[in-house]
């Protein structure tokens, strides 16, 4: 991929001579909710590591409301992870919400706080807001409602999240992450020097990728 196409933080990211976690994920991805504390403990083992967030991008833009038998199935990978992972979700969302098939809109509200250094702050709230309290980040007012929450001005966001410029940008993200091979979230990979690896990931246990991580960086 040319570098000509691809933001300051990608260029950052294809550049960076230290080895580094990339961790591509949406806010909106039930999966990655899953996959919060394992990460954390990875992070926390590996603080040498670079580390750079991608925003994955798993359901375009839409107003229509979510058909019935999507949201019974996506009701059901809840009640899934729940029972195998253990991780708590509030299933008033269903009955509370009318949810939509639209994550692109958190994926750029995730682009607009990593450009203050808060990627991971609206992250956490917008993933605290859609999965414990039931709102829904598919609406422009739930993701300004997080904005405002870790810091960042409310009508400057409220401006930008519907911009061309961070448009622009998600869709250089999506492409880099379409060449990198990222077909799923969450995808962890293991960038050392000018080779890329991805970390066959673990929802229960850190320790297996830990360990996939250090015979990466002692090859």
């Amino acid at each position: 991929m040319a570098t000509n196409s691809m933001t300051d933080y990608l260029k950052q990211l294809i550049q960076d001579e230290q080895a580094a976690l990339v961790y591509i994920m949406d806010p909106m991805c039930s999966w990655c909710w899953a996959f919060k504390p394992v990460l954390a403990e990875i992070r926390k083992t590996f603080p040498e590591l670079g580390y750079y967030t991608l925003a994955g991008g798993l359901a375009p833009d839409s107003d229509e409301p979510m058909p019935e038998g999507q949201q019974e199935q996506i009701a059901a990978i809840w009640k899934k992870i729940e029972a195998t992972v253990g991780t708590r979700f509030n299933h008033d969302f269903w009955t509370q919400c009318q949810p939509r098939r639209s994550t692109y809109p958190a994926c750029r509200a995730l682009l607009l706080a990593r450009k203050e250094g808060k990627a991971d702050a609206m992250i956490a709230v917008i993933q605290e807001a859609y999965y414990l309290k039931a709102k829904n980040p598919s609406d422009i007012d739930t993701l300004a409602d997080c904005a405002e929450s870790v810091g960042m001005d409310r009508s400057a966001f409220e401006k930008a999240i519907v911009g061309p410029d961070v448009n622009e940008e998600f869709e250089q993200e999506l492409a880099f992450n379409h060449h990198l091979g990222a077909r799923s979230f969450p995808t962890l990979v293991l960038k050392t020097a000018d080779k890329w690896f991805e970390i066959a990931l673990d929802y229960k246990d850190a320790s297996v990728m830990i360990d996939q991580i250090h015979q990466r960086l002692k090859a």
